[in-house]
């Protein structure tokens, strides 16, 4: 009887499991390996003939000096991105934390709102703002500068502007994200320091910090990965101009696969880039997990 009950949970168990198992294969699972055996392919995507390449495609992108630019771009736009999204991240969700905050409620919604706004509005607004007859400029222009700065139309001020929009997305999830690693710290612990005279700095750096790394370790995994495939903000603001000084490798592989202004496209070809920058990120990810396991443990003992 106990063993008949047993496998009636176990098979409840994957019935409820079965319709995210099945979306997972069909929109997840399948493009990934649809993506592998294209990358073996010399093919357009759009015509009959298929000629299968096995690695070539993968031995002309480590010769291709555009696909190494947009790999570059990528990892220069994740250097731009996470630090400044972890700190004030991190900074606002500790001033939301406090119990004596009036109005927390309000503050977290305001900050949250970009990250329900779809990207593509995001980029095509930014575009308006940080023109050189934008509010930006108009600003600037108020405290004194001479003339207009092209943000989005200058190779070394394109990707950094982009960035800063990214992050002024995005910096809404990642504190929530922080707010609940807060709100795991235990207020006894936190009000017997206060007691025993620390004071706040104190007891964010001697006791907060070590029960929230672990957590931290994460959001900060995420924000590593979440910004090496941006794609949306860039391709809506730049399209990853000017003269490919934000081409990030998702506006490649769209450009390649997609568009004919290139060519012929070669959805063959992009599919390689594509399946040989995931296996970087991966690779990133597996150190990434590696090294926070390890500060972890050492920060423990």
């Amino acid at each position: 009887m106990h063993a008949q009950r047993r496998r009636k949970q176990y098979l409840w168990c994957w019935i409820f499991v079965l319709p995210t198992t099945l979306f997972y294969a069909g929109f997840q699972a399948w493009p990934i390996l649809s993506s592998f055996y294209y990358s073996m392919l010399d093919w357009s995507g759009i015509s009959s003939s298929k000629t299968f390449v096995g690695l070539a495609n993968f031995a002309e992108l480590l010769q291709d000096p555009w696909f190494w630019n947009a790999f570059a771009n990528s990892f220069r736009y994740m250097v731009f991105s996470v630090p400044p999204l972890i700190v004030v991240s991190l900074l606002l969700a500790v001033l939301l934390n406090e119990q004596t905050l009036r109005g927390r409620g309000a503050f977290r919604t305001m900050f949250f709102l970009p990250v329900v706004t779809t990207a593509s509005i995001v980029g095509i607004i930014m575009q308006f703002i940080w023109s050189p007859t934008g509010a930006i400029n108009a600003l600037i222009q108020l405290f004194g500068a001479e003339r207009a700065v092209n943000f989005l139309g200058q190779a070394g001020t394109a990707l950094p502007t982009v960035a800063f929009i990214g992050v002024w997305k995005d910096v809404g999830i990642y504190m929530i994200y922080w707010l609940a690693a807060l709100q795991s710290v235990p207020r006894d612990v936190v009000e017997a320091a206060e007691i025993d005279g620390a004071n706040k700095w104190k007891v964010f750096w001697k006791i907060t910090v070590p029960i929230i790394l672990p957590i931290a370790g994460v959001i900060t995994l995420l924000a590593v990965i979440n910004s090496l495939k941006v794609f949306d903000i860039v391709q809506t603001m730049t399209g990853g101009g000017p003269y490919f000084a934000t081409d990030v490798m998702g506006t490649f592989v769209y450009r390649t696969a997609y568009e004919s202004s290139v060519g012929m496209p070669r959805l063959g070809y992009a599919s390689a880039a594509a399946m040989l920058f995931g296996f970087t990120v991966i690779l990133i990810g597996v150190a990434g997990n590696a090294l926070k396991g390890r500060i972890t443990r050492h920060r423990v003992d």
